[in-house]
């Protein structure tokens, strides 16, 4: 994915968690969450340290996968408490940003499919149906075709940029 998709999701995942909270924490739990939902793509790395794309800790391995997803929630969960949040609520929302990244990633037409139950097979896999274009890694995104995957995303993931950035209902003040 061209990471529009993933963006759009923790945004939506950020702006349900802040609820109607102030402006500020809303925008700090949107960015907090989509950076959650793009952590897995951490792993391009491997390419320039030399790692197959294939090999587990290559790209679509190891942080794809939903045990990869529920490590960093259970850190997400012992973080909240410092930030004065709700332990088990910000490492469920924590768990679906993260985990969000492997399922949608499986829904492309391309590349080698993501190893969503590593690491108890290094087996990779893609869903039954895979409606989005699998973008171009690097350079090759500033391309026509980098730019057709990121309008094929910006308009299936439509109703996450929605939920996230629709104008807030002010609430009603008391005379």
């Amino acid at each position: 994915m061209a990471s529009i998709g993933h963006v759009a999701v923790g945004m939506a995942v950020g702006r349900y968690e802040a609820g109607a909270s102030s402006r500020g924490r809303l925008a700090v739990g949107m960015l907090l969450f989509s950076a959650l939902a793009l952590l897995p793509d951490a792993d391009v790395i491997a390419f320039k340290l030399g790692i197959p794309y294939s090999a587990p800790w290559g790209h679509r391995g190891a942080t794809h996968s939903l045990a990869f997803a529920a490590l960093v929630a259970l850190g997400a969960t012992g973080l909240a408490p410092l930030l004065r949040l709700s332990a088990w609520r910000t490492g469920l929302l924590a768990l679906l940003a993260v985990a969000s990244h492997g399922l949608l990633d499986s829904l492309t037409d391309g590349g080698l499919g993501v190893a969503l139950l590593w690491p108890f097979s290094d087996e990779r896999f893609f869903a039954p149906l895979r409606p989005l274009p699998v973008a171009p890694i690097g350079t090759r995104m500033f391309s026509s075709r980098g730019l057709y995957v990121v309008a094929v995303e910006f308009i299936a993931f439509l109703p996450f940029w929605a939920f996230a950035l629709w104008p807030r209902r002010r609430a009603a003040r008391e005379p």
